[in-house]
């Protein structure tokens, strides 16, 4: 035992003799004033904006206003233990996410702590929130499709891989349902997915949660949550999260979709910590940079050239509107910074007629640059088809006489309309998309009855996707309609309607 205990006691000198003091300046700010989720703290004379700082109860903060005796900090959680005179310590970094494959199928706050249960992250690098986006040099253009596997969108208002395709429309007419159809149908394709949850109850977002379980789709997908019940600071910083997410796997030579559900409530949640902070309010009280506050964010969306690795970040931002209003002032702003934007209208919706989409004011701006050649082919005059029948059907209500071609142009018109109505959560591939709008522009359903036109459907690509598998393949793999599968293809919707009663 002796000798043991002189061992210890040796090696205890030696650790002793080996100690050189070092001395470390560490500025240290006090709480000034408190309240609301935000405070203002004094002796911080070095911070930088966007900086991390703890304070004494151990909650996160973010440097948001740099004065000249103070500075303003938005505190990232629980506020009600911090007094005036606590201290505040910077951490030295800018606001950061991890990122990298660990994320994949993981469920995160707005600073990427993991909020599953599914314990810790392994993160392979860390990304600041805020980053410049790629300049004109670095991008390309945009001429990989995003199949959404909804018809009326992949046919009418495609999106390409690096796009930025707004949905925008009221409360309640599906615009959450077109990015869950858009991520469940990614599976399988090489891209990975983000969605962020802002101001949305956790009990909506469990169940979205559960339902891409259901599905397979956490497989490639990340979700960044920012709730109702969270601080306002969070719901303003979690789209950046989300979107730094998605730029490792862009930088790193594969495809990511962010989608940002919905980015009015990021607006708002900006005007509340903006007023706090006393910063001066302009037009509808949102402060005067809330255009930059979404331009910064959407324009890190890209398709990069091939000298950067040729990898894709494709953002579907949400907004919603109230009574159908457009023009409001966050509504003009993101349309302005997208590249297209989807319009759901709610009396589309009530009609039954679901997705609801307005294909008067949707469009997309890359347009067939991001179509395949085999929807480019059957999908070239169906904007034009249909446009021209609903403005037939607003004048065949006066019940004036219609001559034969007037009256057939209104009957094929319903038989699209039925075509396009697709059920949540039924993703068609695009083989089957290819096929129907043939037969639906080529007049192979007008004989069928309005009212049957999904039962045909139905039938009609199960018999496609039995019977003609060959061909679906080579559609699906080839992504063309040539001669030769345009034949069989033609075979296969007279044989079909020989045999359908």
């Amino acid at each position: 035992m002796a000798e043991i205990s002189t061992d210890i006691f040796k090696s205890l000198l030696d650790q002793v003799e080996q100690y050189s003091p070092s001395i470390e300046a560490v500025e240290v700010g006090r709480v000034l004033e408190m309240g609301d989720g935000i405070a203002r703290v004094s002796g911080l004379d070095n911070i930088r904006f966007s900086e991390l700082v703890r304070f004494t109860n151990g909650t996160p903060g973010i440097v948001f206003n740099l004065e000249k005796d103070n500075v303003g900090v938005i505190i990232l959680g629980e506020y009600d233990t911090i007094q005036e005179g606590d201290e505040v310590r910077p951490l030295g970094r800018i606001a950061s996410v991890p990122v990298g494959m660990g994320m994949v199928g993981r469920v995160v706050d707005a600073l990427g702590n993991p909020i599953d249960g599914k314990g810790p992250i392994a993160a392979s690098d860390y990304y600041n929130i805020e980053r410049i986006a790629p300049g004109v040099i670095e991008r390309k253009n945009v001429n990989r499709p995003v199949q959404t596997g909804l018809i009326s969108i992949d046919s009418m208002t495609p999106v390409g891989r690096g796009q930025r395709e707004l949905i925008i429309g009221d409360r309640q007419t599906g615009k959450t349902a077109i990015a869950i159809d858009t991520i469940i149908n990614q599976k399988g394709k090489g891209l990975y997915c983000i969605y962020v949850a802002i101001g949305k109850r956790r009990g909506e977002v469990a169940r979205l949660v559960a339902l891409l379980e259901e599905f397979g789709a956490m497989e490639y997908t990340t979700v960044v949550v920012a709730s109702a019940s969270d601080p306002a600071a969070m719901n303003y910083i979690a789209p950046y999260s989300g979107c730094a997410i998605g730029e490792w796997f862009m930088e790193n030579k594969m495809d990511a979709l962010v989608v940002y559900d919905d980015l009015s409530k990021h607006a708002w949640a900006y005007r509340q910590v903006s007023l706090l902070m006393r910063r001066p309010p302009g037009r509808e009280a949102y402060p005067g940079d809330v255009f930059y506050l979404h331009s910064r964010l959407l324009e890190r969306a890209a398709q990069l050239s091939e000298e950067r690795g040729g990898g894709s970040l494709t953002a579907l931002p949400i907004i919603e509107t109230l009574l159908g209003d457009v023009s409001a002032y966050v509504p003009t702003n993101v349309i302005s910074i997208t590249d297209g934007q989807i319009y759901l209208e709610p009396e589309l919706f009530y009609a039954g007629t679901r997705p609801a989409i307005n294909v008067g004011i949707s469009v997309s701006r890359v347009g067939g640059d991001a179509q395949t050649k085999a929807m480019k082919k059957v999908a070239g005059g169906l904007r034009l088809d249909l446009a021209q029948f609903r403005s037939l059907a607003a004048f065949a209500q006066f019940g004036s006489d219609l001559d034969k071609s007037t009256q057939q142009q209104l009957d094929r018109g319903l038989r699209l309309t039925e075509l396009l109505k697709q059920p949540q959560y039924q993703p068609l591939s695009l083989s089957d998309q290819v096929a129907l709008l043939y037969a639906g522009t080529k007049g192979y359903v007008d004989h069928v009855s309005v009212d049957r036109v999904k039962e045909w459907q139905t039938g009609f690509t199960r018999s496609f996707n039995t019977q003609y598998a060959d061909l679906a393949s080579s559609i699906a793999e080839t992504k063309t309609l040539t001669d030769d599968q345009e034949a069989k293809l033609k075979d296969s919707l007279k044989t079909f309607n020989a045999n359908w009663s």
